[in-house]
């Protein structure tokens, strides 16, 4: 067992915005396990060795990493530290004082989870995903609706339409086709994404009858989080903004292809996953990035979202 209490502890997890959040379970175990310690984390993307000569001036007695990419685990492995535990690529396990190996068959805010039981934690209570949008996050989100017109009267729902993996969008066409359907069911549909998904969100609604409102790229994390409380429904692809959205306990509709849903699916019992029917034999094994034809997107129909997102809103409204 490794003690956690009363130290100075560093978490080390250098991956995207989904995945970061899928580590919040293990945050909130770690807290309640360390209720006495100093706890970094570092989530961004630095130089390597000047990151690990910065980490290295703060003397923490124990280093948690939570992913075995090479970058994260090259600044571990040179980073002076009291105790190296966690996981890490297999070129620097050797510097490793206590190696936990990462259960891929779990979900994967379980398998972080798992990191701590083979820590010696026992107690892994927990309260799902979870961001924390600041004061002034809920401002620029109450603002953002003021300036485009939404009322505290309307109904709101979501779209988020991007990912960060081809294979993993559904086409804007039919986002366009269900946004459209509950535009003229009587909700206000808004566009959420990044940067990024700019252009995509365009090709969307150039396809729609409706206007909806466009928040595509309007927000931080924090912004965001904030802005989507005020949906009923987030209907997305498989994507860090889904996970954002589960964190402020929004249900979600969320369409899976390539990704294995027992995986990377939603954190949260307050989802409906669509996918094709009958199923893609070339996705059946899940966790696939990468995909010849696309069937396993192309064959999930805009009838199956819209039933979905209906039975979704009729569960909430009771």
């Amino acid at each position: 067992m490794v003690e956690l209490n009363g130290k100075k502890i560093l978490v080390t997890f250098l991956m995207h915005l989904g995945d970061l959040t899928l580590t919040t379970p293990f945050i909130h175990a770690l807290r309640k396990a360390a209720p006495d310690s100093h706890i970094t984390m570092l989530v961004d993307d630095l130089a390597l060795i000047a990151c690990a000569r910065q980490l290295s001036k703060h003397n923490f007695d124990v280093l948690i990493n939570l992913h075995p990419n090479e970058r994260c685990s090259f600044i571990d492995a040179v980073t002076s530290v009291k105790l190296r535990t966690g996981t890490t690529h297999s070129i620097f396990k050797w510097r490793w004082d206590v190696f936990t190996p990462l259960d891929r068959s779990m979900h994967a805010a379980d398998m972080y989870l798992d990191v701590l039981t083979q820590l010696g934690v026992k107690n892994l209570t927990h309260n799902g995903l979870e961001i924390f949008p600041g004061e002034r996050h809920i401002e620029e989100a109450n603002t953002f609706w003021k300036e485009h017109g939404v009322t505290p009267e309307d109904k709101l729902i979501g779209f988020n339409i991007g990912s960060a993996v081809v294979t993993k969008r559904w086409a804007p066409e039919r986002f366009a086709e269900v946004a459209d359907h509950f535009a003229d069911s009587g909700y206000k549909v808004v566009y959420f994404g990044g940067a990024m998904d700019e252009e995509m969100v365009q090709d969307a609604v150039s396809h729609m009858k409706t206007t909806p409102v466009i928040a595509t790229g309007a927000f931080g994390i924090g912004g965001l989080a904030a802005a989507m409380r005020r949906c009923s429904l987030i209907i997305t692809n498989d994507s860090g903004p889904m996970h954002v959205a589960i964190s402020q306990k929004v249900p979600i509709v969320a369409m899976y292809g390539p990704s294995n849903p027992k995986l990377y699916g939603p954190y949260t019992k307050d989802a409906v996953i669509v996918t094709a029917q009958p199923p893609c034999q070339g996705c059946a094994g899940g966790m696939k990035h990468k995909c010849s034809d696309m069937q396993c997107m192309t064959r999930l129909t805009v009838a199956q979202v819209i039933t979905a997102a209906e039975e979704m809103l009729d569960k909430h409204s009771k």
